[in-house]
């Protein structure tokens, strides 16, 4: 008997979703779509309303107003068991005392569905783990316990599956190996895919769309490369890897440029990647589209230069070398050169320049915290 696990993916769409407990909000107005059949990954600090979220979806908190739609169907009313729903969850909740076929066949047994053990087997060859199939829970390694909750949740073909910091446990090579893993699963099987998670590379490696949620609302949605190299805000721009941010006020701008006077130096970003205009601004630039150099290198219209500064601190991270630049009367500027064997300057207490090109600034729609009161 073949089971079909394919194309059964649904949208899924929150309209006005708000959550309330005694004394906060956890999440405020939340609207989302998420088509049928995208691995979607919600990302976010702790206490954002991420997994508040994923539990109301679950049907394991009621939202206290709002509308959660599933193929168009209204399912805020239904009670856990009877959504097309399935949760697969950081701690795996794998039943100790059965082996590892009946954990897959757990749930379709409660259904009453003919023949539960074939299908549990092909849940679990999906995951490559039929060979452990009487094994239990406690005798397997923390990445088979993963796959096995991943083969619970496949067996009982939902429209949606839901991933509750599902890869937190594992250590790093197995956490990208499962990445890997998960994301070649989805594709296979053609499900929607809930991804909740506080990491932002397992987020921007797996998903098709990242949601930045912070503070019970999503600051930014799109495609994970656009969301790295264009955040709109300030949160977003320090969340999703590190920023070099600058704030002035609006001393130029038209139809190609925007530029601002941060402490007596101009720095400029493309109009058509900033979120304002006038007054003032936040412009930003990631630290591995810097670089430095012991000269000053000549100016031209396409090209931000500050310094000379100090390099202050050196640190091997791999792949990369990060600088920290001391520059007077700008600040910390954070700078990664690419570990290719050598580095232009390698000592602490070195003078450089810093520059990077005007098409790689983007322009905030807010200031960052605390920004205001600073002034």
């Amino acid at each position: 008997m073949a089971i079909d696990f394919v194309a059964r993916g649904q949208d899924l769409e929150l309209k006005g979703i708000r959550k309330e407990f005694p004394g906060f909000v956890a999440v405020d107005n939340l609207d989302l779509k998420i088509p049928a059949g995208e691995f979607f990954a919600l990302l976010g600090p702790s206490g954002c309303g991420k997994t508040t979220t994923l539990r109301m979806i679950a049907g394991l908190e009621s939202p206290t107003q709002g509308e959660i739609l599933l193929g168009g169907k209204d399912i805020a009313g239904m009670k856990p068991h009877e959504r097309p729903v399935n949760t697969v969850f950081q701690n795996y909740a794998l039943f100790p005392h059965m082996s590892v076929l009946e954990n897959v066949a757990f749930g379709i047994r409660q259904r009453k569905v003919a023949e539960p053990l074939p299908m549990a087997q092909q849940a679990l060859a999906m995951v490559e783990l039929e060979h452990l199939a009487q094994r239990r829970p406690q005798q397997l390694s923390g990445g088979q316990q993963q796959r096995v909750a991943l083969a619970r949740a496949l067996v009982n073909r939902p429209s949606l599956l839901l991933l509750d910091e599902p890869l937190g446990a594992l250590d790093l090579k197995l956490r990208r190996q499962m990445q890997i893993e998960l994301k070649a699963i989805q594709m296979e099987v053609g499900l929607t895919f809930l991804h909740v998670t506080h990491d932002q590379e397992e987020a921007m490696d797996m998903a098709d769309t990242v949601a930045v949620m912070n503070n019970g609302h999503i600051e930014q949605l799109g495609a994970p490369e656009a969301l790295y190299e264009r955040p709109k805000t300030a949160f977003v721009a320090k969340f999703l890897g590190q920023s070099n941010i600058f704030i002035g006020k609006v001393a130029e701008s038209n139809s190609e440029t925007t530029s601002i006077d941060f402490n007596g130096k101009k720095i400029t970003g493309l109009t058509s990647r900033s979120e304002k205009h006038t007054g003032k601004i936040a412009i930003g630039v990631r630290p591995e589209k810097t670089n430095f150099h012991e000269e000053e290198p000549a100016a031209t219209s396409g090209l931000n230069i500050l310094g000379p500064g100090e390099i202050t601190d050196i640190r091997f991270t791999g792949v990369s070398n990060q600088y920290q630049i001391d520059i007077p009367d700008v600040g910390e500027i954070t700078v990664f050169a690419q570990n290719v064997g050598r580095s232009p300057v390698i000592e602490l207490g070195a003078k450089v320049f810093v520059s990077w090109k005007v098409e790689h600034s983007f322009g905030l729609a807010d200031l960052p915290s605390g920004a205001e009161e600073a002034e």
